[in-house]
């Protein structure tokens, strides 16, 4: 039996099938919505929630650890995830009720595609069958394991037991110096954990602005965290280290411990079992399935979040998820990620928007980029500041910010100026000309802003 058919149904209930189911109902459409795990997906239970409440926790415990200890910034981040005391995971009923209250249909269950149009969902040995319109998959992403040799024999954490754990361990040991590796390293090593992080490339969050990555690295060895770059995990060997630690054996010859091992090397999609086939989409892996730059795999189907890229982010995904409804509904609409914003949450902060100068220029872009010392500024100086910077890339041609980069406090909002800059195509005079509070951090911004109207005049 074929259920009621809904305009949408959206496979996947993280950030954003949510965004898409909100904005579905927000316009009128009729929606069905299916998870198997958490309405909300990983961010508010596992991932961006949780772990920005232990940040604060442990800066909070680095100014006054008998103020703040570990329980309390245990029992904060527990609100912030709707966990009750004793309770093993986080409740989800506050997503449920927001997307009843709009409309949804719930649907607890693992969702895949049957044949064009319909969707099957599989719970507790029932199936029930979805027609829809349109479907959308957002099925999100899992944490990567890596294939080390004795791996298998210790009981890893993800980021979900990092995120949640209720006690400390002796130590932790991170493998992979991405935003997520970093931020739960700098949150451990400030509750007095001794903390190594294990990076595989030469520098920490790769992805990010290089001066970000200095920033990263100094902000944590200062924290007292061992890091080791440029090295690779050759083989793991539970409770071979000292103390009962597991050990892990890196490609220098060294070796790591640590009693709890933190798997942060990426994340992975799989929609081999989506049942993208019925609408003649090869999922297997070995080759790309088609896209046409916005969103649609095929006619009434959708794919946003993780799964769809270019990067991972819970704002990404929110933006797709509003998108991808938005053109389903008829809009002349695409996505546009020239100004995608990324941040790290450590102390201090990290952010970036746009392009490098290196790929600015590789790209035929006539770029130049402006860079201040964020401990020679005032804001700098007033927080006592030993790390930071903030970057702009312009290109000299349209006087535009191209891209832009900072480490250092309020980065995370900061990096919104130039965002907006950069998807609205500010011109430099614009950007320079506009009053800006004193001494806060999008001050200095301005300061590069007037010294590139100088450096790049126009006309020319």
């Amino acid at each position: 039996m074929v259920e009621r058919p809904s305009d949408f149904v959206i496979i996947g209930a993280g950030p954003a099938g949510e965004a898409a189911a909100h904005l579905a109902l927000a316009r009128g459409a009729s929606v069905a919505i299916v998870d198997r795990r958490w309405f909300g997906g990983s961010c508010p239970h596992i991932g961006c929630v949780p772990s920005k409440s232990l940040l604060h926790g442990a800066a909070e415990h680095a100014a006054n650890a008998e103020r703040y200890p570990w329980t309390r910034a245990s029992e904060r981040r527990d609100y912030m995830v709707n966990r009750p005391a004793g309770a093993a995971e986080p409740d989800d009923a506050s997503h449920v009720k927001s997307l009843r209250d709009a409309g949804a249909t719930i649907w607890r269950g693992t969702g895949r595609i049957a044949e064009r149009g319909v969707v099957e969902v599989a719970h507790d040995g029932t199936t029930h069958r979805l027609a829809a319109t349109n479907v959308v998959v957002a099925t999100g992403s899992e944490s990567r394991r890596p294939s080390i040799p004795g791996l298998e024999g210790i009981d890893t954490w993800t980021n979900e037991q990092a995120t949640l754990a209720r006690e400390l361990p002796q130590s932790l040991l991170v493998l992979g110096g991405g935003p997520t590796g970093c931020e739960l390293a700098q949150v451990y090593a400030r509750f007095g954990v001794p903390t190594t992080i294990v990076q595989s490339g030469p520098r920490l969050a790769p992805t990010d602005h290089p001066r970000n990555s200095e920033v990263i690295l100094a902000a944590l060895q200062r924290d007292g965290v061992d890091v080791r770059l440029n090295v690779r995990a050759t083989a793991a060997h539970a409770r071979g280290g000292s103390d009962g630690a597991h050990r892990i054996d890196l490609s220098d010859g060294s070796h790591a411990d640590g009693h709890a091992i933190l798997l942060a090397v990426g994340r992975v999609t799989d929609l081999s079992e989506m049942g993208l086939e019925a609408y003649g989409i090869d999922a297997s892996g070995r080759t790309p399935f088609a896209r046409d730059g916005r969103l649609r795999l095929a006619d009434g189907l959708w794919l946003i979040g993780d799964p769809a890229g270019p990067e991972l982010h819970t704002h990404q995904a929110h933006y797709q998820g509003e998108l991808a409804v938005r053109m389903a509904l008829g809009e002349a609409v695409r996505p546009d990620y020239r100004a995608l914003p990324r941040a790290t949450y450590m102390d201090p902060e990290a952010a970036s928007v746009g392009l490098t100068l290196e790929e600015a220029i590789e790209r035929g872009i006539a770029a130049v980029e402006f860079v201040a010392d964020f401990t020679k500024t005032a804001k700098g100086f007033s927080v006592e500041a030993e790390l930071g910077h903030l970057t702009i890339v312009v290109d000299r041609t349209t006087r535009t910010l191209v891209g832009a980069a900072m480490a250092c406090p309020d980065a995370s909002a900061a990096i919104h100026e130039c965002v907006l800059a950069i998807r609205a195509r500010i011109g430099l005079d614009v950007l320079a000309d506009t009053i800006h509070a004193f001494p806060s951090t999008s001050r200095i911004l301005n300061g590069l802003f007037n010294e590139a109207a100088v450096a790049v005049p126009a006309g020319r």
